[in-house]
């Protein structure tokens, strides 16, 4: 029997229930029935609330009861990742995905109390919240958690930021790593849990906050001084400076005129003939700037008697490529399969996340693709080392492993390459399972990492030195080639070069049969020949990642979304895979350069990183490292806001006139880049696609051909006047005419136009093209 009025309590007593509720409990004055009412009286001041049980139920009686707790809860990032964990992990682990970061500042303010010691404000977003509901309501459920994130600093912070957000029980969490996605890995990561290090968890704070500090101040500063949609970053902004100052070098650059003289010669009674080239007068390096010069040696050398002073034979040995780390992923995705940095990592994700290839649910391919290591399990150079015993014979495989150091100026984290999970997934077995795209970045990975355990090319070397004995100079002339004994790793992979290298370093030199020391040959002909001092190539994005590695710029992790975010911005275009500044990357760079010289300097953004590196090993603390940095940033910034010119930029007219209210139309850049507006906006709202021109016209209707993208960002050609118009082309046009049939030439390969109309080829150096073009 319960008392169903509300009757005063007698002998009340102040308390809380097992959630931290503040209660009151006593008996009815007149039945003598147990009362219990909620809420917060003067009784309990001065009473400490006891800790929240968490799960904790009310039962029918009105007591409360604990959840009894069962399974096991496991947070991955990504769906894809939490499909592949799971089918491996089995029915007594749930596996949820917390899709990315479930914390971050906060995007409307600086979020970061530069008064308070740098405390960062943290904040949910509003899209993640039911995420982090969802995972909170879970893990009261099992008794325990495990924070299965990426294995590097970012994957640290984010389980971090989940037991923060999700107010995790800390003595029921566990921290898991693997670098790959299989069932032992995943198996032995589970086997050895550890807490989160909050060493690197730090690590990834400092580096957030100290961008937030710079971009955070420096974007409102660039859309007061020269226009908005711009940004700066402690990182892009030096990436910018390098491709600017390439620019630069290359616009100062004056060629200067060399000559070279090479001789075709032959011995006496022989047909066969071998070219040297000279190499000393009198002993010196022989200086032929100009015509005038080598006209007036020609006729001493046509006199000269020649002879072969020297033959050198020996042999070479060139060691395999190691496997690749993210950068060099990413440079020779670049060169050999034409992907930008973004791409090869979107890629890049999906293999290690987990593809069906038929062997019942997902399975990660390849090992995690962030990283600047090359070490390799030795369980995988076991493997690799039997496949190409058996495959290629045992004189493929060198007598111990291989062992690659990084070229990255302090690589971190213990990872191991970017390497297949499994050699024996062929990449032709996987190829029906597989888009393109991602059965040519596997079937990369494959070879490269194969080919790191393979034994040495061996090459059989050839050097000639011939003396000329001639009335006015002594010469000497060199002849110098290799040819291959031993193939080696080359049987399956060769690494690419940029178009401007040198590719000589490995040609054949034939020479005739028994040619001999001290004997007399003949001078055929002398080939003179101009030349011109060449400038600094051009960045692609190959050799800018190259280049931010070898100088400690940035991280693995960081290089695609910088690269891609100052194409965003306008600050650089591509010209085929160059890179080439605008006149808003110019203006951006210099003012930023003048007034924040040690943010934009390459020494002192690669000595943070060291700094970062020191607070992820436990060296340093990490808000001393931004309180010394912020001390040099502020009087910067302040004296930049003070002073920074207004240069403002106005926008480019196209010539025509806007089809509403006749004002001129111009170029804007938005979220998503150009695009031409009318220039009386707000008050008129007129947009249009921005088609940009290559001075090509379509051979159907005589419109300009223009750059379109697909939905996935693919380039292609079309014309201006589509829909009318429905020509497209997926190679580039030029405009110069085919040869046979005056059809429309597009670029073919790096080598080689093709007619449109009659399918022709023609050399790329036998076509003489009316405009400066380049594939």
């Amino acid at each position: 029997m319960k008392c169903k009025e509300k009757r005063e309590i007698q002998n009340p007593t102040a308390g809380f229930n097992s959630r931290g509720t503040p209660v009151t409990t006593g008996t009815c004055a007149v039945c003598g029935t147990k009362l219990y009412r909620m809420g917060r009286t003067d009784a309990h001041e001065g009473l400490i609330p006891p800790e929240p049980v968490p799960g904790a139920k009310k039962t029918k009686s009105g007591k409360t009861a604990t959840a009894k707790r069962k399974g096991k809860m496991v947070i991955v990032e990504s769906p894809a990742k939490a499909r592949t964990v799971g089918n491996f992990l089995g029915k007594d682990y749930i596996v949820k995905a917390s899709v990315g970061h479930v914390r971050d500042l906060l995007r409307s303010q600086l979020s970061v109390d530069v008064e308070n010691n740098f405390e960062p404000k943290y904040r949910v977003p509003n899209e993640k919240r039911p995420i982090v509901k969802e995972l909170k309501a879970d893990a009261q459920k099992v008794e325990e958690i495990y924070l299965a994130t990426d294995p590097d600093r970012e994957g640290e912070a984010i389980a971090w930021h989940l037991m923060e957000a999700a107010e995790l029980d800390e003595g029921r969490v566990k921290r898991v790593v693997f670098h790959e996605i299989t069932k032992p890995a995943i198996a032995e990561a589970f086997s050895n849990p550890r807490e989160i290090d909050i060493n690197l968890v730090d690590a990834q704070q400092a580096r957030r906050i100290l961008d937030r500090l710079v971009g955070y101040n420096l974007t409102p500063l660039l859309w007061e001084k020269v226009r908005g949609r711009l940004s700066a970053g402690r990182v892009q902004s030096v990436t910018l400076k390098l491709i600017i100052e390439r620019e630069r070098e290359i616009e100062a650059f004056v060629p200067e005129e060399y000559w070279t003289i090479d001789g075709e010669f032959k011995p006496e009674n022989q047909k066969d003939t071998f070219t040297a080239r000279l190499v000393k007068i009198d002993d010196q390096d022989p200086q032929l700037p100009m015509q005038g010069v080598v006209d007036g040696l020609l006729a001493d050398l046509k006199a000269s008697h020649y002879t072969v002073s020297k033959i050198k034979r020996g042999t070479r040995r060139r060691k395999p490529f190691a496997p690749f780390t993210t950068s060099t992923m990413q440079q020779q995705a670049s060169r050999q399969l034409g992907f930008t940095a973004k791409r090869t990592m979107r890629i890049a994700q999906q293999l290690y996340e987990g593809i069906d290839i038929g062997e019942g649910g997902e399975t990660g391919l390849i090992t995690y693709m962030r990283t600047d290591s090359t070490n390799i399990s030795p369980l995988a150079i076991k493997e690799v080392r039997d496949y190409i015993k058996e495959v290629h014979g045992p004189e493929f495989v060198p007598e111990t492993e291989n062992k690659h150091q990084t070229k990255a100026m302090k690589a971190q984290e213990a990872h191991e390459a970017v390497r297949p999970t499994s050699v024996m997934r062929v990449p032709e077995k996987l190829k029906p399972f597989l888009k393109p795209e991602q059965f040519k970045l596997y079937q990369l990975i494959w070879r490269r990492f194969v080919a790191s355990q393979m034994e040495a090319a061996v090459y059989e070397t050839l050097s000639i030195e011939i003396n000329g004995d001639g009335k006015d100079h002594q010469y000497l002339f060199r002849a110098s080639g290799s040819q291959i004994q031993f193939p080696g790793f080359l049987v399956l992979y060769e690494e690419a070069k940029d178009d401007d290298s040198n590719g000589d370093e490995n040609k054949e030199l034939k020479i005739p049969e028994d040619l001999l020391e001290g004997q007399l040959i003949l001078l055929v002909k002398l080939n003179p020949e101009q030349h011109f001092t060449q400038p600094p190539p051009r960045f692609t994005e190959a050799s800018l990642v190259q280049t931010l590695e070898e100088l400690g710029i940035g991280r693995p992790s960081t290089y695609a979304p910088i690269i891609s975010t100052i194409q965003a911005r306008g600050y650089v275009e591509r010209d085929g895979k160059r890179l080439i500044p605008t006149d808003t990357g110019f203006t951006v760079n210099d003012l930023l350069v003048e007034y924040f010289p040690d943010v934009l300097g390459v020494n002192f953004t690669a000595h943070m990183e060291e700094d970062l590196d020191e607070i992820a090993s436990g060296e340093r603390e990490w808000r001393k490292v931004i309180a010394d940095f912020y001390q040099s940033f502020e009087p910067q910034l302040k004296r930049a806001q003070d002073e920074m010119p207004e240069t403002k930029m106005e926008p480019e007219k196209i010539g025509k006139a806007c089809p509403q209210c006749g004002n001129d139309l111009v170029i804007k850049w938005g979220r998503f880049g150009k695009f031409i507006s009318c220039s009386d906006y707000p008050n008129c709202k007129y947009t249009e696609p921005y088609l940009e021109k290559i001075g090509v016209l379509c051979p159907k209707d005589g419109g300009e051909i223009v750059i379109r993208k697909t939905r996935k960002g693919r380039i292609f050609y079309g014309c201006e006047n589509y829909p009318n118009c429905d020509f497209t082309s997926w190679k580039q046009p030029i405009s110069t005419p085919c040869p046979s049939c005056s059809g429309l030439l597009t670029f073919k390969n790096k080598n080689e136009y093709q007619c449109m109309n009659c399918e022709e080829t023609f050399l790329i150096s036998s076509i003489n093209v009316e405009e400066s073009e380049s594939a």
